[in-house]
């Protein structure tokens, strides 16, 4: 391919500006596709009576786009190979420009939903192509800071895109959650071009995997909409929801079989055989579910327990990306001076111990006692996310690289689509459970307050209410500190790293 650096070839090197720029780039080119993950969740009211929909039908604007960047983001490895990592990355920008500006301007939710889906295919190859970029464009001895600040978009962009999405859709539009994509994307597409195009990476001609995709496609398809409507759809009591998962099984099986015996698969899954890979992979899983699963359940039990609006909640939450940002560049020097399993430990870790600290959590909180743990937290992520990363892609071989990036993305994407279904589910049970229990202590309050029979009955009720709530909460963060607790001892299947991680290998 023309501009494409032949194998084993020396690679331009950027200093200063041009390098702050192009990484910059990016890395924001990433943060805005996590985003739009989360940012039309609190808009879907506004959506849904825009259009003249139901809530419930205004839903698949949001599953529409997770669904097509879940199918795209493991694809990335083939995509890489078969047209160049900088030419898709350029591609699938341009594209989600494109498709985000015909969201904003979508009059009805048959048009939304359809460029959702587009966007979310243009989205889906960012995340791996800014990660394996990075790693290009940096100089070995800097490649740990540069995921280290790839890491932090992952992090903070679900954090803030509710925030967004409830400051824009009150004070302005619906429509602006998409528009304020095209500057930031503009200012990403200006440098990319001007910087990336000399670290093409090489190509191979491969013939499509047509049955591979096509199974991908489904079983991906099927159980990203099972964890998406759900909930919604009462899980297994609709019909609808037990066929998709019937499909989903075996559409994941037939894939397996079908990927792991092909000649030229569409997603190769030998990365896997390697030790120090899965390990990495498994731990960064499980552990990010656990970390999503709070950041689903926090706003919730703020909005209805403690009457926060949309907007404040996400101010609380919003205090767990200040030390994430300010201790990334310490975690990504360390990497290079110590086991990188231990780190990883380290970070996981003291998520565990914060998770635990907010066990015991009561219904009259104040600010400070919310937020606190949130501010806290932030300083083990890094640790965690960055290490994880640099244990995964120092796991494979160079060719792998991009491969790699995308399946690793692709199961953290999925294992937050489990914690976000499983963590509302979970939270709503152990409520009902909680309530009935809590009714049955409950005596009715005495006479001579100047409260009514009735008065006083719903009072109760309240207390019981909020209370209920409140254990719910509690029990689903001894859930996240299980999470972590694995996430820890399974980092440590990987084989003890030769001296430190050898990121240079992804150049």
């Amino acid at each position: 391919m023309s501009g494409a650096a032949a194998p084993g070839a020396e690679l331009p090197r950027l200093k200063g500006w041009p390098l702050l720029l192009a990484a910059f780039s990016l890395a924001l080119a990433n943060f805005v596709v996590v985003l739009d993950i989360t940012i039309a969740n609190v808009s879907v009211p506004h959506i849904a009576g825009s259009l003249a929909v139901s809530p419930s039908q205004g839903t698949w604007a949001i599953t529409s786009y997770s669904v097509a960047e879940a199918i795209c983001v493991p694809l990335s490895g083939w995509l890489a190979a078969r047209f160049g990592a900088v030419r898709v990355f350029l591609t699938a920008i341009t594209g989600f420009a494109l498709f985000s500006l015909l969201c904003g301007v979508s009059r009805s939710l048959e048009a939304l939903i359809v460029f959702r889906i587009f966007q979310g295919l243009s989205g889906g190859p960012i995340m791996p192509m800014s990660q394996t970029l990075l790693t290009r464009i940096f100089p070995p001895e800097k490649v740990g800071m540069a995921l280290g600040l790839w890491s932090m978009t992952v992090v903070v962009a679900p954090i803030l895109g509710p925030i967004f999405g409830g400051t824009i859709s009150d004070d302005w539009s619906w429509h602006w959650i998409f528009f304020i994509n095209l500057p930031i994307v503009t200012f990403c597409l200006v440098f990319a071009l001007r910087y990336l195009l000399p670290f093409e990476t090489p190509t191979v001609q491969r013939p499509i995997d047509y049955i591979g995709l096509a199974l991908l496609v489904i079983w991906v398809g099927a159980l990203q909409i099972v964890l998406d409507e759900g909930r919604n759809a009462d899980w297994f009591a609709s019909s609808f929801i037990c066929t998709l998962a019937v499909i989903a099984v075996i559409g994941f099986a037939a894939f397996l079989i079908w990927e792991l015996t092909e000649a030229n698969p569409v997603v190769d899954l030998s990365v896997f055989r390697q030790r120090g890979y899965s390990a990495a992979v498994a731990a960064q899983s499980i552990a990010y579910a656990g970390f999503f699963s709070a950041i689903v359940v926090v706003p919730l039990f703020l909005q209805t327990n403690l009457g926060y609006t949309a907007t404040y909640a996400g101010y609380a939450t919003a205090f767990v990306g200040v030390l994430a940002v300010l201790m990334s560049p310490v975690a990504a020097g360390l990497m290079s001076r110590y086991d990188v399993r231990k780190l990883i430990t380290f970070g996981v870790v003291w998520l565990g111990l914060v998770s635990l600290l907010r066990t015991g959590w009561a219904s009259q909180m104040d600010f400070f006692t919310i937020s606190l743990p949130q501010f806290l937290q932030g300083f083990g992520m890094p640790f965690f996310f960055i290490g994880t990363t640099s244990l995964a892609l120092g796991s494979v071989r160079p060719d792998q690289t991009a491969s790699a990036a995308g399946l690793q993305n692709f199961a953290r994407t999925l294992a937050g689509a489990f914690a976000t279904s499983l963590a509302t589910t979970l939270w709503e049970r152990e409520a009902k459970m909680a309530h009935e229990n809590l009714a049955g202590l409950a005596h009715p309050l005495p006479q001579g307050f100047g409260f009514t029979t009735e008065q006083g009955r719903m009072i109760l009720e309240r207390i019981v209410q909020t209370e209920s709530v409140t254990l719910a909460t509690n029990a689903i963060f001894w859930g996240c500190t299980g999470l972590f607790a694995l996430a820890a001892m399974i980092v440590w299947i990987a084989p003890r790293p030769r001296s430190e991680i050898d990121l240079s290998a992804a150049h």
